[in-house]
């Protein structure tokens, strides 16, 4: 988009704005759904609860995802790898990488997550719908919306 001097837009997305999803325990703000970057950046803002549990360990085939740790603790396990990251650390997923990520502690936790493309932004709206029908999503049924979005469980081949 862009204004009548051809000048692209900027988007501003203040504190109260932007798209929220309900994913179980776990509140996401999308800031950037990638409209305004031409697809090449997503970011969103999760609000993890106390004891929550991640998605299962899963892979990207095309996109990057990022997760900046504002506030809390997350658990990142990547393969065999568990690495606790506290505010102000950075874990970056490249393609073909196995991960998942938890809040393991009793106070909640708040990160930043891009995806690049923008690719994944779609993916959390697929889980809210299935989460707003009052079913957890199951490993089958996980497994199904991510395949929409060229990522499958680590363990798949």
């Amino acid at each position: 988009m862009t204004t009548h001097d051809n000048t692209p837009s900027v988007s501003v997305v203040g504190p109260g704005d932007g798209e929220v999803l309900m994913l179980g325990t776990t509140r996401m703000r999308v800031l950037e759904d990638g409209r305004t970057t031409g697809h090449r950046l997503g970011l969103a803002e999760s609000v993890l609860a106390p004891h929550t549990p991640g998605p299962p360990q899963h892979r990207h085939a095309q996109h990057d995802e990022g997760f900046y740790v504002i506030s809390g603790s997350v658990r990142f396990t990547v393969g065999d790898e568990e690495y606790d990251a506290t505010a102000g650390t950075l874990v970056m997923v490249p393609p073909g990488a196995p991960h998942t990520f938890a809040n393991v502690t009793g106070e909640p936790a708040v990160m930043l997550s891009t995806f690049t493309p923008d690719l994944y932004v779609q993916y959390f709206r697929d889980l809210r719908d299935l989460f707003a029908t009052g079913k957890a999503p199951d490993p089958r049924a996980s497994a199904e919306i991510m395949s929409r979005y060229a990522t499958e469980p680590a363990g798949a081949s």
